[in-house]
């Protein structure tokens, strides 16, 4: 059933009941105001009537029947339609006249008030008045006005019948002007249901675009109405988070796939070298010990190789499906001195040197910045070896230093150095020299992390002209706004062009 439905059929029993509740509190009310109305018109008729009634007494007490007979058209004409009845101090009735009791012993017998009588069931309404003829022969009597009580109960029953029939106009007439209500309130949200049912759920959008793969985001437009309003921020809000989550369970699947693909393909020739000279070994048992020392090292070397190779692809998956929940505080002067010392271990013959404010915190993922020091400096180490044959130990320098709203960090060789035509083309995904050791990712995971933190990375040359410069730019954090969003499309291990 449609709201405007139910709102119309709420409207048209709840009002005719308000209205016969409302009859209900205010019969009693009228009632008790109509019977103050008749008592007073029966105190009126009373002090209308008591002279002439004075005037009646105290001739029948003298006995003059021709100013008795006078008196009595008085009191008639000044009762009008209330009757009268008049009485000597005997009992004698003086005066009937007018609708009353047709039982003398329904009238009260003491003076007083108004009161309700019953005569063979019918009620009236009686005014009893004491009356003294005057002067020492004038006699005394008694006066009752009276009047049908029946005449407030049919007008408290007009009131009701009138309060009925309101009731029963109210019912339809609610009904069509809630419907009606109810359907000029209700129609921004029809047009919030039609927007939503408008969206493709099969449709992959992505947030914050218009147009491209998949449909327009569900965007919240101003409707005038407060709770409208807020269900279409709320609903806008639910299908952005959940387009976010289905884009990284998209990149996670990515992810997954383009990491199943690349291990399969960079694996099989340090596996086939293994598998060869595994070979070699079995099926010659008697080679020379310098032979088989050559072998062991190559077998060493393709291990090496392997172990270097899957470690960096699974780091690479890391970055690419890291939150930024993940991300906090990091004291990044303390993570270069910590990988300088992780690279002097694994380098001994490297010369490094670092140069270090005391405190320099970055908002980051502490893993991924560590990742990015150490693939720095172990690349450092062993491309920066100088002289004509390279064989002069690398003498490396890191700086770190404050630059503004950026965190400048500088790795100094004093090796060879890049050509300008390969120095974007090191960091694609499996990029190496035919004599690099490595697994052509480690400068690959640099420019990972300096886009997760929104950073820069570029290669340049020393000041002295001679080796080769890694320039990484950190962004400071804000004061206000200490976090940072992370980059919709992380997909380095698919290789995808930046």
């Amino acid at each position: 059933m449609k709201l405007s439905t139910r709102i119309a059929l709420w409207a048209a029993a709840v009002v005719p009941l308000l209205v016969v509740l409302a009859g209900l509190l205010l019969l009693p009310l009228v009632g008790r105001d109509l019977r103050h109305q008749q008592d007073a018109r029966l105190a009126d008729r009373a002090a209308a009537v008591l002279p002439s009634v004075r005037a009646l007494v105290a001739a029948d007490t003298r006995g003059r029947p021709k100013v008795e007979q006078n008196q009595q058209r008085k009191v008639v004409d000044a009762a009008l339609d209330s009757g009268v009845r008049v009485t000597a101090q005997d009992g004698t009735v003086l005066l009937s006249v007018g609708p009353q009791p047709a039982d003398d012993r329904a009238f009260p017998g003491t003076p007083g008030g108004p009161a309700t009588v019953h005569d063979h069931g019918a009620a009236w309404r009686v005014l009893t008045v004491h009356v003294s003829g005057g002067g020492a022969n004038g006699g005394n009597g008694t006066l009752w006005v009276s009047e049908p009580g029946s005449l407030a109960g049919n007008q408290t029953a007009t009131v009701r019948r009138r309060v009925l029939l309101v009731a029963a106009v109210a019912a339809p007439l609610s009904a069509l002007i809630g419907f009606a209500l109810a359907e000029r309130a209700t129609a921004p949200l029809r047009r919030l249901s039609r927007r939503a049912t408008e969206l493709d759920p099969a449709a992959p959008r992505t947030p914050g675009t218009e147009d491209g793969a998949g449909g327009a985001p569900f965007t919240a437009e101003r409707s005038g109405t407060a709770e409208v309003d807020e269900l279409a921020a709320a609903l806008a809000l639910l299908l952005s988070r959940y387009d976010e989550q289905a884009l990284r369970t998209a990149q996670a699947l990515e992810t997954a796939r383009s990491f199943s693909a690349a291990a399969s393909h960079e694996l099989r020739t340090p596996l086939m070298s293994l598998g060869t000279n595994l070979d070699v070994l079995a099926a010659h048992q008697d080679l020379p010990p310098g032979e088989r020392a050559e072998i062991v090292a190559e077998l060493r070397d393709d291990h090496a190789r392997l172990l270097d190779l899957l470690t960096a692809l699974g780091t690479l998956a890391r970055g690419d499906l890291v939150e930024v929940d993940s991300f906090g505080p990091v004291d990044l002067a303390d993570l270069t001195d910590a990988a300088a010392s992780d690279a002097r271990r694994r380098r001994p013959e490297a010369d490094i040197t670092v140069e270090l404010p005391s405190d320099l915190r970055v908002f980051g993922w502490e893993p991924g910045l560590r990742i990015m020091l150490v693939n720095l400096l172990v690349n450092a180490a062993v491309h920066g070896r100088g002289g004509p044959q390279r064989t002069e130990p690398a003498r490396v320098t890191v700086r770190l230093v404050p630059a503004g709203r950026v965190a400048l960090l500088t790795v100094d060789d004093t090796g060879p150095g890049i050509p300008p035509g390969e120095r974007e083309a090191v960091f694609h995904r499996f990029h190496r020299r035919r004599d690099s050791p490595g697994s052509g990712l480690g400068l690959t995971l640099v420019a990972q992390q300096a886009a997760l933190h929104r950073g820069t990375v570029r290669i340049g040359e020393p000041p002295g002209g001679t080796g080769c410069r890694m320039e990484v730019r950190l962004p400071l954090p804000d004061t206000d706004t200490p976090t940072l969003r992370l980059p919709v499309r992380r997909d380095w291990i698919a290789g995808e062009e930046r």
